[in-house]
């Protein structure tokens, strides 16, 4: 059974005509082995990826290498498809944080929901953390999220009485 129900639980909350459509996630504080660890979970699960710097499509370095770039380097990211359907794109902004956002638009439904639970799920497995997300722009109190200690991704936030 699934973590999280797609009717009963999140449709309003992934509900991309409210606004904001690229919920921002945060695993704090990590060190560039946390950021390595992802990156072999995602060559392990073969899930399909690429990392750019700038514009430019390049190999997939080590974290330490990526990490350590000069700070008026090209912007450094990875895109990471768990499914054909669901992109999550990570940004190496600090080895402190590791930070990604999806799309609201690609997690419609019960499927999609499913997948980016278990994306989640996944990585705060490999970390031994929890991985919350937020709403674009707003990191006072995450929305949704892998609880470590329930070892399961949860709803985090009430809807407000209309």
């Amino acid at each position: 059974m699934a973590d999280v129900l797609w009717d009963d639980h999140v449709a309003w909350l992934l509900d991309p005509t409210d606004g904001a459509c690229l919920p921002d996630v945060f695993v704090e504080d990590t060190t560039a082995a946390d950021w390595q660890a992802v990156l072999d979970l995602v060559v392990e699960r073969g899930w399909a990826f690429e990392y750019f710097e700038g514009d430019t499509v390049l190999p997939l370095p080590r974290a330490e290498a990526v990490l350590s770039r000069p700070a008026d380097a090209e912007c450094a990211y990875l895109r990471v498809w768990p499914d054909p359907g669901v992109c999550a794109i990570f940004r190496f902004y600090s080895d402190e944080a590791i930070d990604f956002d999806v799309d609201f638009r690609e997690l419609q439904g019960q499927e999609r929901l499913d997948i980016l639970c278990g994306f989640l799920a996944a990585i705060g497995r490999r970390l031994g953390k929890s991985v919350p997300m937020y709403f674009e722009g707003d990191t006072r109190a995450p929305f949704l999220g892998y609880d470590l200690a329930a070892d399961r991704v949860r709803v985090l936030w009430t809807r407000p009485e209309d």
